[in-house]
């Protein structure tokens, strides 16, 4: 009760931080946890990017399949590009997926706040001003690149979570 508002505020986030479990297992499926993180990163404006945070070879594209590295360069520069890596050995790829993805603000998806406003594609200066045609939720980074980040729904607190089926292995 001594405390100040802004060490009250620190004591209150250190306990929000203690009970929030966001951490994205494939095998351990909780979305409702995370439906709750998204509902937290949403009324704090988490933005990962803008925090300085980057796909590199050592915190991402060195720690992922293959796949995962075209999935995330296709999502950015398109087919055309990920068909280019498609013959790289991993580690080759990896880092010629960092040098694709650098300062395009693209994040993988357990990083990604799903509300979070993006900024408007870069225009020519003589452009004219025009509607977007595109869906709610997609756009492209500031710097120029494709990258485009969902705005996924969230659940409201009575909703029942859709869990994604799990793969059956045949006998």
């Amino acid at each position: 009760m001594a405390f100040d508002a802004d060490s009250r505020d620190t004591l209150f986030a250190h306990c929000v931080a203690m009970s929030v479990n966001a951490v994205h297992e494939p095998w351990n499926r909780r979305p409702r946890a995370l439906a709750h993180a998204d509902r937290i990163a949403d009324a704090i404006g988490l933005d990962v990017a803008a925090a300085g945070w980057s796909p590199t070879v050592e915190n991402y594209f060195g720690r992922v399949t293959k796949a995962r590295i075209l999935q995330a360069v296709r999502e950015v520069k398109g087919e055309q590009a990920a068909q280019q890596l498609d013959h790289l050995k991993k580690g080759d790829m990896a880092e010629r997926a960092q040098e694709l993805l650098q300062g395009c603000g693209w994040l993988p998806e357990p990083l990604r706040t799903p509300k979070l406003p993006l900024a408007p594609a870069p225009r020519a200066p003589d452009a004219p001003d025009e509607p977007s045609t595109e869906p709610a939720g997609v756009g492209s980074a500031v710097t120029g690149c494709e990258a485009a980040i969902g705005d996924a729904a969230t659940l409201g607190e009575d909703e029942p979570a859709a869990i994604e089926p799990h793969i059956i292995a045949a006998e």
